[in-house]
């Protein structure tokens, strides 16, 4: 079906011992979009990929992967699935290229081999040089073109520019974006926030095994906090401005000069600002880094609460 999510996952539930890693995940994906996954270290990324391709079995919940269970067909899942897992592991005794055919005969010589090279090619990787001999960062090349090469449905990626340099970051960040053009879904997880603000759609943020956010990027950087720097033409008293609903001092420059913090929308602010003679008025958006870090921010003090 044309409107059935890529991935459709509710009430994931899924504990290591004592550890509950994920706590009732809910979690659509749209097909034909790019959607990028959240969290620090051990918010349960990783485990809500593995469930997702039946590589650990979740305690609770459902799953669906292109309309598929994947605990019922694992094998048909992974084969419409391009994966690159945030642990790539690979045969150091043999070469990128021979490591690739070895994958592309598990996939039953599904790769376009032209594609193969092209890919190579713009992430400058020499595949005839020896895994064993490769940086971490040209092994992570070899793990993203596995993913890409039988121009899959759905990329599911973990990390998957970890470990390059910045040039090939941005390459990888073309990769997935043309990946979609031609009408593949992008899943993946990542620290480089800015590279999720740069490509993904909407973004999920996951918190100790918990979605705590799904919305578009957009949506959550506008209705996010503002900054905003007004400068006066004389000394004023800012304290009128203060008393607007959502709206705090965060600094005085001098006399002239303020700097306020805004949330919502900005009508009560501009026409209380209307009554001073005003010089400039700056606004600054916050970076979806910002945004991410006050939700985690918001874990490390409820986390220090609990305790």
């Amino acid at each position: 079906m044309a409107n059935q999510p890529a991935i459709a996952i509710h009430g994931l539930t899924k504990s290591y011992g004592k550890v509950r890693a994920l706590r009732g995940i809910d979690l659509e994906v749209q097909q034909g979009e790019i959607f990028g996954f959240l969290g620090p270290n051990g918010a349960g990324k990783t485990t809500t990929i593995r469930c997702a391709l039946d590589l650990i079995r979740p305690d609770g919940g459902s799953i669906r992967v292109l309309g598929i269970d994947p605990q019922a067909n694992p094998v048909a899942v992974k084969a419409r699935v391009g994966y690159l897992p945030g642990e790539l592991q690979l045969d150091d005794n043999l070469t990128g290229e021979a490591q690739l055919h070895f994958l592309n005969e598990l996939r039953g010589r599904k790769a376009d081999w032209h594609y193969v090279r092209e890919l190579a090619e713009r992430l400058d990787l020499d595949l005839k040089r020896p895994i064993r001999n490769l940086s971490k960062g040209n092994k992570i090349k070899v793990g993203v073109i596995q993913a890409l090469m039988h121009r899959p449905e759905l990329l599911m990626l973990d990390e998957p520019t970890f470990g390059l340099d910045p040039l090939m970051q941005q390459e990888v960040l073309r990769l997935l974006v043309e990946a979609k053009r031609t009408g593949a879904t992008v899943f993946f997880s990542s620290h480089i926030l800015s590279e999720v603000q740069a490509v993904a759609e909407r973004v999920g943020i996951i918190r100790r095994g918990k979605i705590v956010e799904v919305a578009g990027v957009q949506t959550l950087i506008n209705r996010s906090l503002r900054r905003v720097r007004i400068q006066f033409r004389h000394d004023v008293d800012p304290t009128p401005l203060t008393q607007v609903p959502g709206v705090a001092l965060l600094k005085r420059d001098n006399g002239r000069a303020v700097t306020l913090q805004v949330e919502g929308e900005m009508d009560a602010l501009l026409k209380a600002v209307a009554a001073y003679p005003v010089v400039d008025f700056e606004t600054e958006r916050p970076s979806l880094e910002e945004i991410f870090l006050t939700y985690y921010a918001d874990e490390r003090n409820s986390h220090k609460t609990e305790e």
